[in-house]
Formats: C-alpha cells, sequence, structure tokens
C-alpha cells in the first residue's frame, strides 16, 4: 500500500496542469491508484444514463481524479504550497510544514 502526503480534508494547491495555481479541499483519497480528487477542480463531463423510472439522464460535470504528485498542501499560517515534514510530538507522529515549521 502506498503512503501519500495529502490527506482527506486538506487544503491543497495544484501545482501543474490546466487547473495550475488554483487550490481547494480535498474529497476522497486513493493511496492504490495515488490519486487524490479535489473540490471544484479538474472538473470533466460525463455522460448519465437514468437508472431508475423518472430519473433524468443527460450531461453532468463531476471533478475527476489527479495524481497526488500534482498538488502540494497549503500551509494554514504561511498560506504558502508548501512541502510535509514528520516530527515526533508526545510520542506522536506529526506533519509540519517545512518553511515555517507550523502543524498541518
Amino acid at each position: 500500500m502506498n503512503k501519500l502526503h495529502v490527506k482527506t480534508g486538506d487544503e491543497v494547491q495544484i501545482i501543474s496542469g490546466k487547473d495550475k495555481g488554483k487550490s481547494g479541499k480535498v474529497l476522497e483519497v486513493s493511496p492504490s491508484e495515488g490519486k487524490v480528487i479535489v473540490e471544484g477542480l479538474n472538473m470533466v463531463t460525463k455522460h448519465v444514463k437514468p437508472r431508475q423510472q423518472g430519473q433524468p439522464g443527460g450531461i453532468v460535470k463531476a471533478e475527476g481524479a489527479l495524481y497526488a504528485s500534482k498538488v502540494m498542501p497549503v500551509c494554514p499560517k504561511c498560506k504558502k504550497a508548501v512541502r510535509v515534514g514528520a516530527e515526533i510530538k508526545d510520542g506522536k507522529k506529526i506533519r509540519v510544514c517545512k518553511k515555517c515549521g507550523a502543524e498541518l
């Protein structure tokens, strides 16, 4: 199983691709694929078939998955995209900002 540097609920910034520079909240993480889904970014169109009687079909916009290597967490203190470090505090491993040392 692969470990990723981002978790569900993290604020992240996209560092490459069509949405470069935009930021959003991580909705879903898939460590086995190495992908994440970010709220409101990497929008794709899906053709949806009606599944039940009376349910409408059509074209729907939804967030698409993107590789975790294309996103960086945003530090709540310095408000910049940063790399993640690890520190041990009170016997627990915590994630910290590599720039200012704030807890992520």
